[in-house]
């Protein structure tokens, strides 16, 4: 059952401003994630709570995220995934401002579970969208140039937002973060259509279930949903504690730290769209796996390269660098597993699952830190990256090469004014 928008309303918008209004969406919401880990300690001291806690706040986002990830996925195959921006954007910019009003940790834990709703309900529209709009042969180009939003949030956001922290309180950050967030529903409002593409004809609880079970019953799509759910574990092992590890050894302040973020999103920037676009030449699998082994490297040298603040800096810039390079195509990969009218579902699955993995790594990251220290939690997280790419090199399809339809594809790594599928 066809529910999106016309022909015509894609062709006046354009893939650029479609992926400009995407990307602001995608770097306030990454602004209000990432920061967390950085303003811990600021957390800790304004409000009085124990290090092994920190890690809970993480953790009562990403579960909100994955339970409601898994709600909205088919209700985005029903009624399209640009109602959905609409309603996730406007309970994130709500919540980000209620972060204003609260007074202690339960308080900051309930604000962090509602906007971890509100992320639930955004979770993969916006890739999900990508999937809807552009063909598969430069859906790698669009998600690289998407994920830079997350990046920017790193280098602009996340380092202002630090410092923001450390001079107005840590509740300041997320009321602009909010502002910014209405600014761009205005934007989703005015010149994001619905593309059109093939949606679900029903939507229940039972059509619900039956979707998901039927998407479970595939070898490949469990693989996705497990690699989300250690991929997400171990970057929360390795970044959570990573903080406030450098503060403990080198009494690294929040302007270190900010500095470090602008870096590890500067490598996201360069790594990205040139990610994106190359798995669209070669496969998104080899891309994948490649990157993996390189995080693993990294990951393992951490504790011992680190020995000043400028190693520190160069250290996440290439670790961010690559869990960019891998992110691109594996999300991009996901669009190209299933058909429009279940690639919500399959996505919201996927990512929700992975929210929950990152939950359950940041509340195993703050017990890890407590008993075993920061090299712990990277030998955790090294283990991890292997995992991943062995799955995907045992489990996950090649997509390249192949149109939605099974027939042979060119990939020309420019876009288009037509999308959908």
């Amino acid at each position: 059952m066809n529910l999106g928008g016309t022909g015509l309303a894609q062709r006046e918008t354009g893939p650029y401003r479609i992926i400009a209004i995407l990307w602001v969406l995608v770097f306030v919401s990454g602004c209000q994630t990432l920061i967390i880990a950085p303003i811990l300690p600021q957390i800790s001291d304004q409000i009085a709570v124990s290090e092994s806690l920190l890690g809970t706040l993480i953790t009562a986002y990403a579960v909100s995220v994955g339970v409601f990830a898994l709600i909205t996925g088919p209700i985005s195959d029903r009624i399209g995934r640009r109602r959905i921006l609409l309603v996730g954007n406007t309970i994130m910019a709500v919540a980000l401002i209620l972060h204003w009003f609260v007074w202690d940790f339960a308080s900051l834990f309930g604000v962090r579970g509602l906007a971890g709703i509100a992320g639930g309900i955004l979770n993969g529209a916006s890739i999900a969208y990508v999937g809807d709009y552009f063909p598969r042969e430069q859906r790698g180009w669009a998600n690289g140039w998407l994920f830079t939003g997350m990046a920017a949030g790193q280098i602009a956001g996340v380092p202002l937002g630090t410092l923001v922290a450390e001079r107005f309180g840590f509740r300041f950050p997320f009321l602009v973060f909010g502002l910014l967030l209405a600014v761009a529903l205005l934007l989703l409002w005015l010149y994001v259509p619905q593309p059109d593409v093939e949606l679900s004809d029903q939507l229940t609880l039972r059509s619900a279930l039956a979707g998901y079970t039927t998407l479970l019953g595939r070898r490949d799509v469990v693989a996705a949903v497990v690699i989300f759910v250690i991929m997400f574990g171990g970057n929360s092992l390795y970044i959570t504690y990573l903080p406030t590890w450098l503060k403990t050894t080198l009494g690294a302040g929040g302007g270190a730290i900010a500095t470090m973020f602008f870096f590890g999103g500067l490598g996201s920037i360069l790594a990205g769209p040139p990610a994106g676009t190359l798995s669209d030449r070669i496969g998104r699998t080899r891309i994948i796996i490649a990157v993996s082994i390189g995080i693993t490297i990294v990951i393992l040298a951490t504790t011992y390269l680190i020995t000043s603040m400028w190693v520190a800096y160069g250290v996440f810039f290439i670790v961010m660098g690559l869990f960019t390079a891998r992110a691109t195509p594996f999300q991009t990969l996901l669009t190209e597993m299933v058909a429009s009218d279940k690639r919500g579902s399959f996505l919201n699955l996927t990512l929700g699952m992975g929210q929950i993995g990152s939950g359950l790594g940041g509340a195993l990251a703050g017990a890890a830190y407590a008993s075993v220290g920061y090299r712990g939690t990277t030998l955790g997280a090294a283990v991890a990256m292997v995992i991943i790419g062995l799955l995907v090199w045992l489990f996950l399809p090649e997509t390249i090469g192949q149109t939605e339809d099974g027939s042979p594809s060119m990939a020309s790594g420019r876009p288009t004014d037509t999308g959908g599928d």
